[in-house]
């Protein structure tokens, strides 16, 4: 063929190369759209979450929590420790949140564990959480009223755990007053007994900090609650469960409030991953020859093992 020829032949049969060009074009954006479905979106992962079943979900999350039992039983089984753990689920708006899987598997109050939990033991300054909840009370109720005094000792009270004021108000409303309302609200009571260390359980202090994640009374007033985890977030010693839940995952945050006295090293936490997952740990701890702060880093790492353990990417793996 003469080159001369080749544009009356594309001319001539100009239909027939204009439809295969239509259908060459149409392949090419077939085969581009089903290979761009073919990448996994977030969109996937998130579908992928979802097909794990009901039954699947609770399988694993009674795995998890036997783990976890396991764990604890062999942690306090000389009776020196006690151990409360209460999973609160995730910050709404959170990464968590947004999670299908993590929505249901976390859901509030389903992997809670414990041990030697309702067992009474020394308090130590861990009972100004119920000092706070007895005046936030009487606050509502009329009986109390802050002023810059009050208001600076129970700062001191909650972040540098001094005991002036909250020795102040049992002796200004009694003992017997304040372990009545302790008990009304299905706390571990007699909690102050005349001339002895007071006393309370693992069990006693996940409640009380439930009902105040919860905003529940007496922490249903906005002002008082977000005053009190402010005040728990700033206290001052931290080598306990702030320490270990950092360890674990760095950028966690706790509000919590310690106590030590003698050989007793208590921790009691709400603890907020940087996913938005969210949960309460108690650790009350004594013997082991315990002085001072000595308990503490071991309360960080049974915090961390804690924490890797329920929250880790072994967690959830299986439902992947």
């Amino acid at each position: 063929m003469k080159p001369h020829q080749i544009p009356q032949l594309l001319f001539k049969y100009r239909v027939v190369v204009m439809a295969a060009a239509i259908v060459v074009l149409g392949l090419t954006g077939m085969f581009s759209v089903y290979a761009h479905q073919q990448r996994p979106t977030q969109a996937d992962t998130v579908a992928a979450n979802q097909a794990a079943t009901p039954h699947q979900i609770k399988q694993q999350q009674r795995h998890l929590k036997a783990r976890l039992k396991k764990y604890l039983t062999h942690l306090t089984a000389d009776g020196t420790t006690s151990v409360s753990f209460y999973n609160l689920g995730p910050i709404a708006g959170s990464s968590a949140a947004k999670s299908p899987l993590a929505r249901q598997f976390y859901r509030r109050g389903q992997l809670a564990v414990s041990a030697n939990a309702h067992t009474p033991v020394v308090s130590a300054s861990t009972y100004k959480l119920f000092i706070a909840a007895y005046l936030f009370h009487l606050n509502h109720q009329g009986q109390y009223t802050w002023d810059t005094t009050s208001q600076d000792g129970f700062h001191r009270m909650i972040v540098n755990s001094e005991n002036d004021f909250a020795e102040g108000i049992l002796d200004t409303y009694g003992l017997a007053g304040i372990d009545n309302y302790i008990g009304s609200q299905n706390y571990y009571a007699p909690l102050f007994i005349a001339n002895q260390e007071a006393m309370t359980t693992a069990a006693s202090l996940t409640k009380l900090l439930v009902r105040l994640d919860r905003a529940q009374a007496p922490f249903n007033h906005a002002h008082d609650r977000s005053w009190l985890l402010s005040l728990m977030k700033q206290q001052v010693y931290r080598t306990g469960i702030p320490a270990g839940a950092s360890a674990a995952k760095a950028g966690t945050t706790v509000a919590d409030k310690v106590g030590f006295l003698g050989d007793t090293n208590n921790d009691a936490a709400i603890v907020t991953l940087p996913s938005g997952q969210r949960y309460v740990l108690v650790i009350m701890t004594h013997g082991h020859g315990q002085t001072g702060f000595s308990g503490f880093p071991r309360m960080a790492k049974i915090t961390t093992h804690i924490q890797k353990l329920m929250y880790g990417a072994t967690a959830t793996q299986k439902l992947h």
